[in-house]
């Protein structure tokens, strides 16, 4: 996994985010707030226990699309407990028909990966300005590295982030596979990229 830092000031709290596919770490680069910010992506292999957690006194974990899967697989196998878990436009189910995006279409995504395919993908999910620089060999790798680790175990989250405008993991999908934690639940009315200037970390851990 990559590590991208947003803020790293040796404070007793870190928000650790698990990124989205091939977006890095722009996207929460945008939110304000105090304490250190530990954005990480490239899910082909959890093998890492991330070991700077274990210097903070607290953990806040915020996952985001196919980070959501991601990190309830990587939580498995560490010995972090993070004080507080939030998911946001993602599920535990990345490659599934009902619960997340649909098999063929990941293996479409992965099998026409151009960077022009990938400008698109980034429009639709509702990313503004320029899309992030990409290693198409790698991004496709993680893809496939995502679908065929399927679906992670059961975890509980405090919140669950659902946007209403979401074009990559679809609406409906989202909400059928949390049916179990509906009351984690909230709606917003966002697209699959919800992060704006202006928004802090306290708003996405409330």
């Amino acid at each position: 996994m990559r590590r991208h830092w947003l803020a790293r000031e040796g404070g007793s709290e870190l928000a650790l985010v698990f990124g989205g596919w091939a977006l890095g770490p722009a996207p929460f680069a945008l939110l304000s707030g105090s304490g250190d910010v530990l954005v990480v992506d490239d899910f082909r292999d959890l093998a890492d226990e991330l070991s700077e957690t274990s210097s903070y006194d607290q953990v806040r974990l915020l996952a985001y699309s196919f980070g959501v899967a991601s990190a309830a697989h990587w939580l498995t196998s560490v010995l972090l407990k993070p004080s507080q878990l939030v998911a946001v436009n993602g599920t535990l189910f990345p490659a599934d028909v009902e619960r997340g995006i649909p098999p063929e279409t990941v293996e479409a995504t992965a099998d026409g990966l151009t960077d022009a395919s990938f400008a698109r993908f980034c429009r639709r999910a509702g990313l503004n300005g320029t899309p992030p620089a990409l290693d198409i060999a790698a991004a496709q790798d993680e893809l496939r590295a995502i679908a065929q680790r399927g679906t992670a175990p059961d975890t509980q989250f405090d919140r669950i982030w659902i946007a209403k405008r979401d074009r990559i993991i679809p609406t409906k999908s989202q909400e059928t596979a949390w049916h179990a934690q509906a009351e984690r639940v909230r709606l917003i009315d966002a697209p699959h990229q919800p992060f704006l200037a202006g928004q802090s970390w306290k708003e996405w851990f409330a």
